[in-house]
């Protein structure tokens, strides 16, 4: 079991940007990830076994729905406050920060946003304290890029909807208790349902064979003939803007994540690089190593700055889809990088389980597809400046 020697880069003192209180939130996640999950995502990651029991630590530490009120159990905090703890998390591991992200922006968002009073109390209480799993049913086996084309379907029937159809590359879908579907009514209008688990005609297969995001659990929700009533419909939204939004605030997170796993990787091929001995001195005096780490925390620094912005702005409210598009890309883009050059640092010894890159190299190949593909988010910007629609 390696140690954790991570010490955090701030080239441009960002901390200064920060309250205190935002500060001592990051200090509380990275003092959790060093001591809850650094010591077991190497023997997680190999194993394929996901650490389901941190689901209730992070409940206990306001990772999951950190920006929802406080009244729904969540940690009522600010969205930088949010971001900082999807860095911290993911300077852990992608995939434990799939868990903390999928259950808060794309189960408790929409409950919150979209639900009635009686869900909202219902469900995020528990979905807040990780006593309740949650997973998010949007793309399907057939229906990536383009969720709009979804075959899912509810149809009425007497006091309640027969829910039909599946859906695909679902983390957390085979230890949820309840799913947010998103489904096509008979008006082809698009639904948000709240399945749980038991209902009958529900199954949730798991994934197998993942090279990537080994960590964290993914499987298919598959209804046949599933009955929903009527008080499991979210009444507040009808449409794409339901799933889109709730997109909107994972990728958002997804910004910070990606930052957190650059800094891990940047934060281990420099210390070896001071310590690692070649033709009699340290590696990090030879020009090529060096290139390599300024080229780093210059992009980790331009990323820093644009996602500190992209949460101000969220704050105000000003923030728009397409800037979370364009931090989403740029940022995962950039630690998948930096995780490949930082592997390089480190030669034949970057591909052991000694050292992190090689994990956070895989999980971040799945993160750049997730949530949007790279080139989806690039059209997104293209669409916002040119006003022209490349997807159709």
């Amino acid at each position: 079991m390696s140690t954790d020697r991570f010490q955090s880069h701030d080239y441009y003192k960002i901390d200064d940007l920060l309250t205190e209180e935002q500060l001592l939130i990051r200090s509380s996640v990275r003092d959790w990830v060093k001591k809850e999950v650094s010591p077991i995502i190497e023997e997680c990651a190999e194993q394929c076994k996901c650490p389901t029991h941190l689901f209730e630590q992070m409940g206990e530490l306001g990772a999951l729905g950190p920006s929802i009120p406080s009244k729904y159990g969540g940690g009522g905090m600010d969205e930088i406050s949010y971001g900082i703890i999807m860095q911290e998390i993911e300077r852990g591991d992608s995939g434990i920060r799939s868990m903390a992200s999928v259950q808060g922006s794309l189960v408790m968002y929409p409950i919150y946003k979209y639900g009635s009073e009686e869900q909202r109390m219902k469900y995020l209480p528990d979905l807040a304290s990780g006593k309740m799993i949650g997973c998010f049913g949007l793309t399907e086996p057939d229906h990536g890029s383009n969720p709009g084309g979804m075959l899912t379907n509810i149809v009425k029937d007497g006091d309640g909807y027969i829910l039909n159809g599946s859906k695909m590359w679902i983390s957390n879908s085979p230890i949820a208790d309840i799913a947010v579907v998103w489904a096509k009514d008979e008006n082809e209008k698009i639904r948000g349902v709240i399945v749980e688990r038991g209902m009958k005609g529900l199954s949730t297969p798991e994934i197998k064979g993942k090279w990537s995001l080994r960590a964290s659990i993914t499987g298919e929700l598959v209804f046949e003939d599933v009955r929903v009533p009527n008080a499991n419909i979210l009444p507040n939204v009808i449409g794409m803007k339901g799933p889109l939004s709730c997109l909107s605030k994972a990728r958002y997170g997804i910004s910070w994540g990606a930052i957190g796993a650059a800094l891990d990787c940047y934060d281990a091929a420099l210390r070896y690089s001071q310590e690692r001995i070649q033709f009699g001195k340290p590696i990090g005096q030879f020009q090529l190593t060096q290139k390599k780490l300024a080229e780093m925390i210059t992009e980790i620094t331009k990323a820093q700055l644009l996602s500190w912005r992209l949460g101000t702005l969220l704050n105000e409210g000003k923030a728009t889809p397409a800037q979370i598009s364009m931090a989403k890309r740029n940022n995962v883009n950039m630690a998948l990088a930096i995780a490949r050059e930082a592997r390089q640092i480190h030669g034949g010894m970057g591909i052991t389980n000694e050292y992190p890159m090689m994990r956070h190299l895989m999980n971040l190949e799945t993160v750049l597809t997730y949530e949007g593909t790279h080139d989806i988010h690039l059209l997104i910007t293209g669409m916002d400046i040119t006003g022209f629609n490349a997807f159709t």
